[in-house]
């Protein structure tokens, strides 16, 4: 953890009431209370994942204005979608969803599995309308520092008189996941993600955690040791049957892996349901916008292939249909290409969405995710980067509420 390592050095510093990172000091016991609070992941291949050197500050007004409301306006207009998508298998081949899946998704829409969580990326500078990057609906990571480790921050700096008495925070996730969980399982609830990740590992931890203390029973699996009883059910090393799996693992790879066509998928409930997976695709972003043309927290988006995309002009950002930590995404401004990151996606096709700028602080780019339990606002974190592609070395900045 390095409190000045030169991605500081011209922030202001003091409390501001706007969406501005405010240079504040590192508590002198972060080590110990990472190793307290089993924060495995802070720093990830020697880089500070956690950066705690500044926070972002924001007002009660633009927290409820620009981010709460149009959150849960955007999950609702989500929830539409999916009722139009499993009625539609023209828009099941618009998203590439596999023929063996598609019966899965409907199946789990009919019966109203429940969703516990999501994340929408958002570009918001503070001023003027918050814009949807895009939506991780499916296996969302950062959230355990967003609902505990930066709260933990707060309370810390706030004891320190670093930051005022009065200053809070947009984040009732962890009351909200709890509760949430007692809505979506009932009994034994089985977690599996690659634990061979830290932050994943964490990740699934933290929310068998939450589960815990809504009363659920538990079992934490490594993906890879998931077996089968003929293609009845999925079992665990006990030879358990699997009746509910939260996955930290996406949708598009398990229908594609060995088992991805075992009639033992449907009788198995999994966390997030398959109807997640037409949310997590990047098709969502134009499918939205032929929705709610001209929405205030949408950008236009077409399909690479659609002749409309011209009309974005010639900023725009290409994504794959599907990836993840932001591969594979071409950044176009003009004749300039701004970014561009590599990777092995693409396969399925791209979408183009109008390029949207960043808010920028001394060439750290902060994206914004806005984090939703069932359909209710509940929590935001802060990722910076120094390129304008969000990615698996983005550092997460706490925020604070300070006016």
């Amino acid at each position: 953890f390095q409190a000045e390592d030169g991605i500081r050095d011209k922030l202001v510093t003091g409390v501001q009431t706007c969406a501005l990172p405010i240079r504040i000091n590192i508590r002198p016991n972060l080590r110990e209370r990472c190793v307290e609070l089993g924060f495995d992941f802070a720093v990830i291949d020697g880089e500070s994942y956690w950066d705690e050197s500044a926070y972002y500050s924001f007002t009660l007004a633009q927290i409820e204005d620009d981010i709460e409301a149009p959150t849960e306006a955007l999950a609702q207009l989500c929830l539409e979608f999916v009722d139009r998508a499993c009625a539609d298998q023209a828009v099941m081949d618009r998203l590439r969803i596999p023929a063996h899946a598609r019966e899965q998704i409907i199946q789990s829409w009919k019966r109203g599995d429940k969703s516990l969580y999501g994340r929408f990326d958002l570009a918001y500078d503070g001023d003027g309308p918050a814009r949807m990057l895009e939506y991780n609906a499916d296996t969302p990571t950062s959230l355990y520092e967003a609902a505990v480790f930066q709260w933990v921050w707060l309370e810390d700096q706030m004891k320190a008189r670093r930051l005022p008495d009065g200053a809070d925070q947009f984040n009732s996730l962890h009351e909200k996941l709890i509760a949430r969980f007692a809505e979506v399982a009932r009994g034994g609830l089985h977690f599996t993600a690659m634990v061979e990740s830290d932050e994943d590992r964490g990740t699934v931890e933290y929310l068998a955690d939450c589960a815990k203390q809504a009363g659920l029973e538990t079992r934490l699996i490594p993906i890879k040791d998931i077996g089968k009883r003929g293609d009845l059910c999925f079992v665990d090393l006990n030879n358990d049957v699997i009746e509910t799996l939260f996955k930290l693992y996406p949708w598009e790879w398990m229908w594609a892996d060995a088992f991805g066509k075992s009639p033992a998928m449907k009788v198995t409930r999994f966390i997030e349901p398959p109807w997640k997976a037409l949310l997590s695709n990047k098709g969502l972003l134009p499918m939205l916008w032929d929705m709610a043309p001209g929405h205030p927290n949408l950008l236009p988006a077409f399909f690479e292939d659609d002749d409309r995309k011209a009309e974005i002009g010639a900023r725009f950002a290409r994504k794959p249909l599907l990836s993840r930590e932001g591969a594979n995404v071409l950044l176009v401004d003009g004749a300039d290409v701004v970014g561009r990151t590599g990777g092995d996606y693409g396969a399925e096709g791209f979408v183009r969405q109008a390029l949207v700028d960043l808010p920028a602080f001394d060439g750290n780019y902060a994206v914004l995710g806005s984090w939703v339990v069932g359909e209710t606002a509940a929590g935001m974190g802060i990722r910076e980067d120094r390129t304008r592609v969000t990615g698996n070395r983005s550092r997460f900045v706490p925020h604070a509420i300070v006016g």
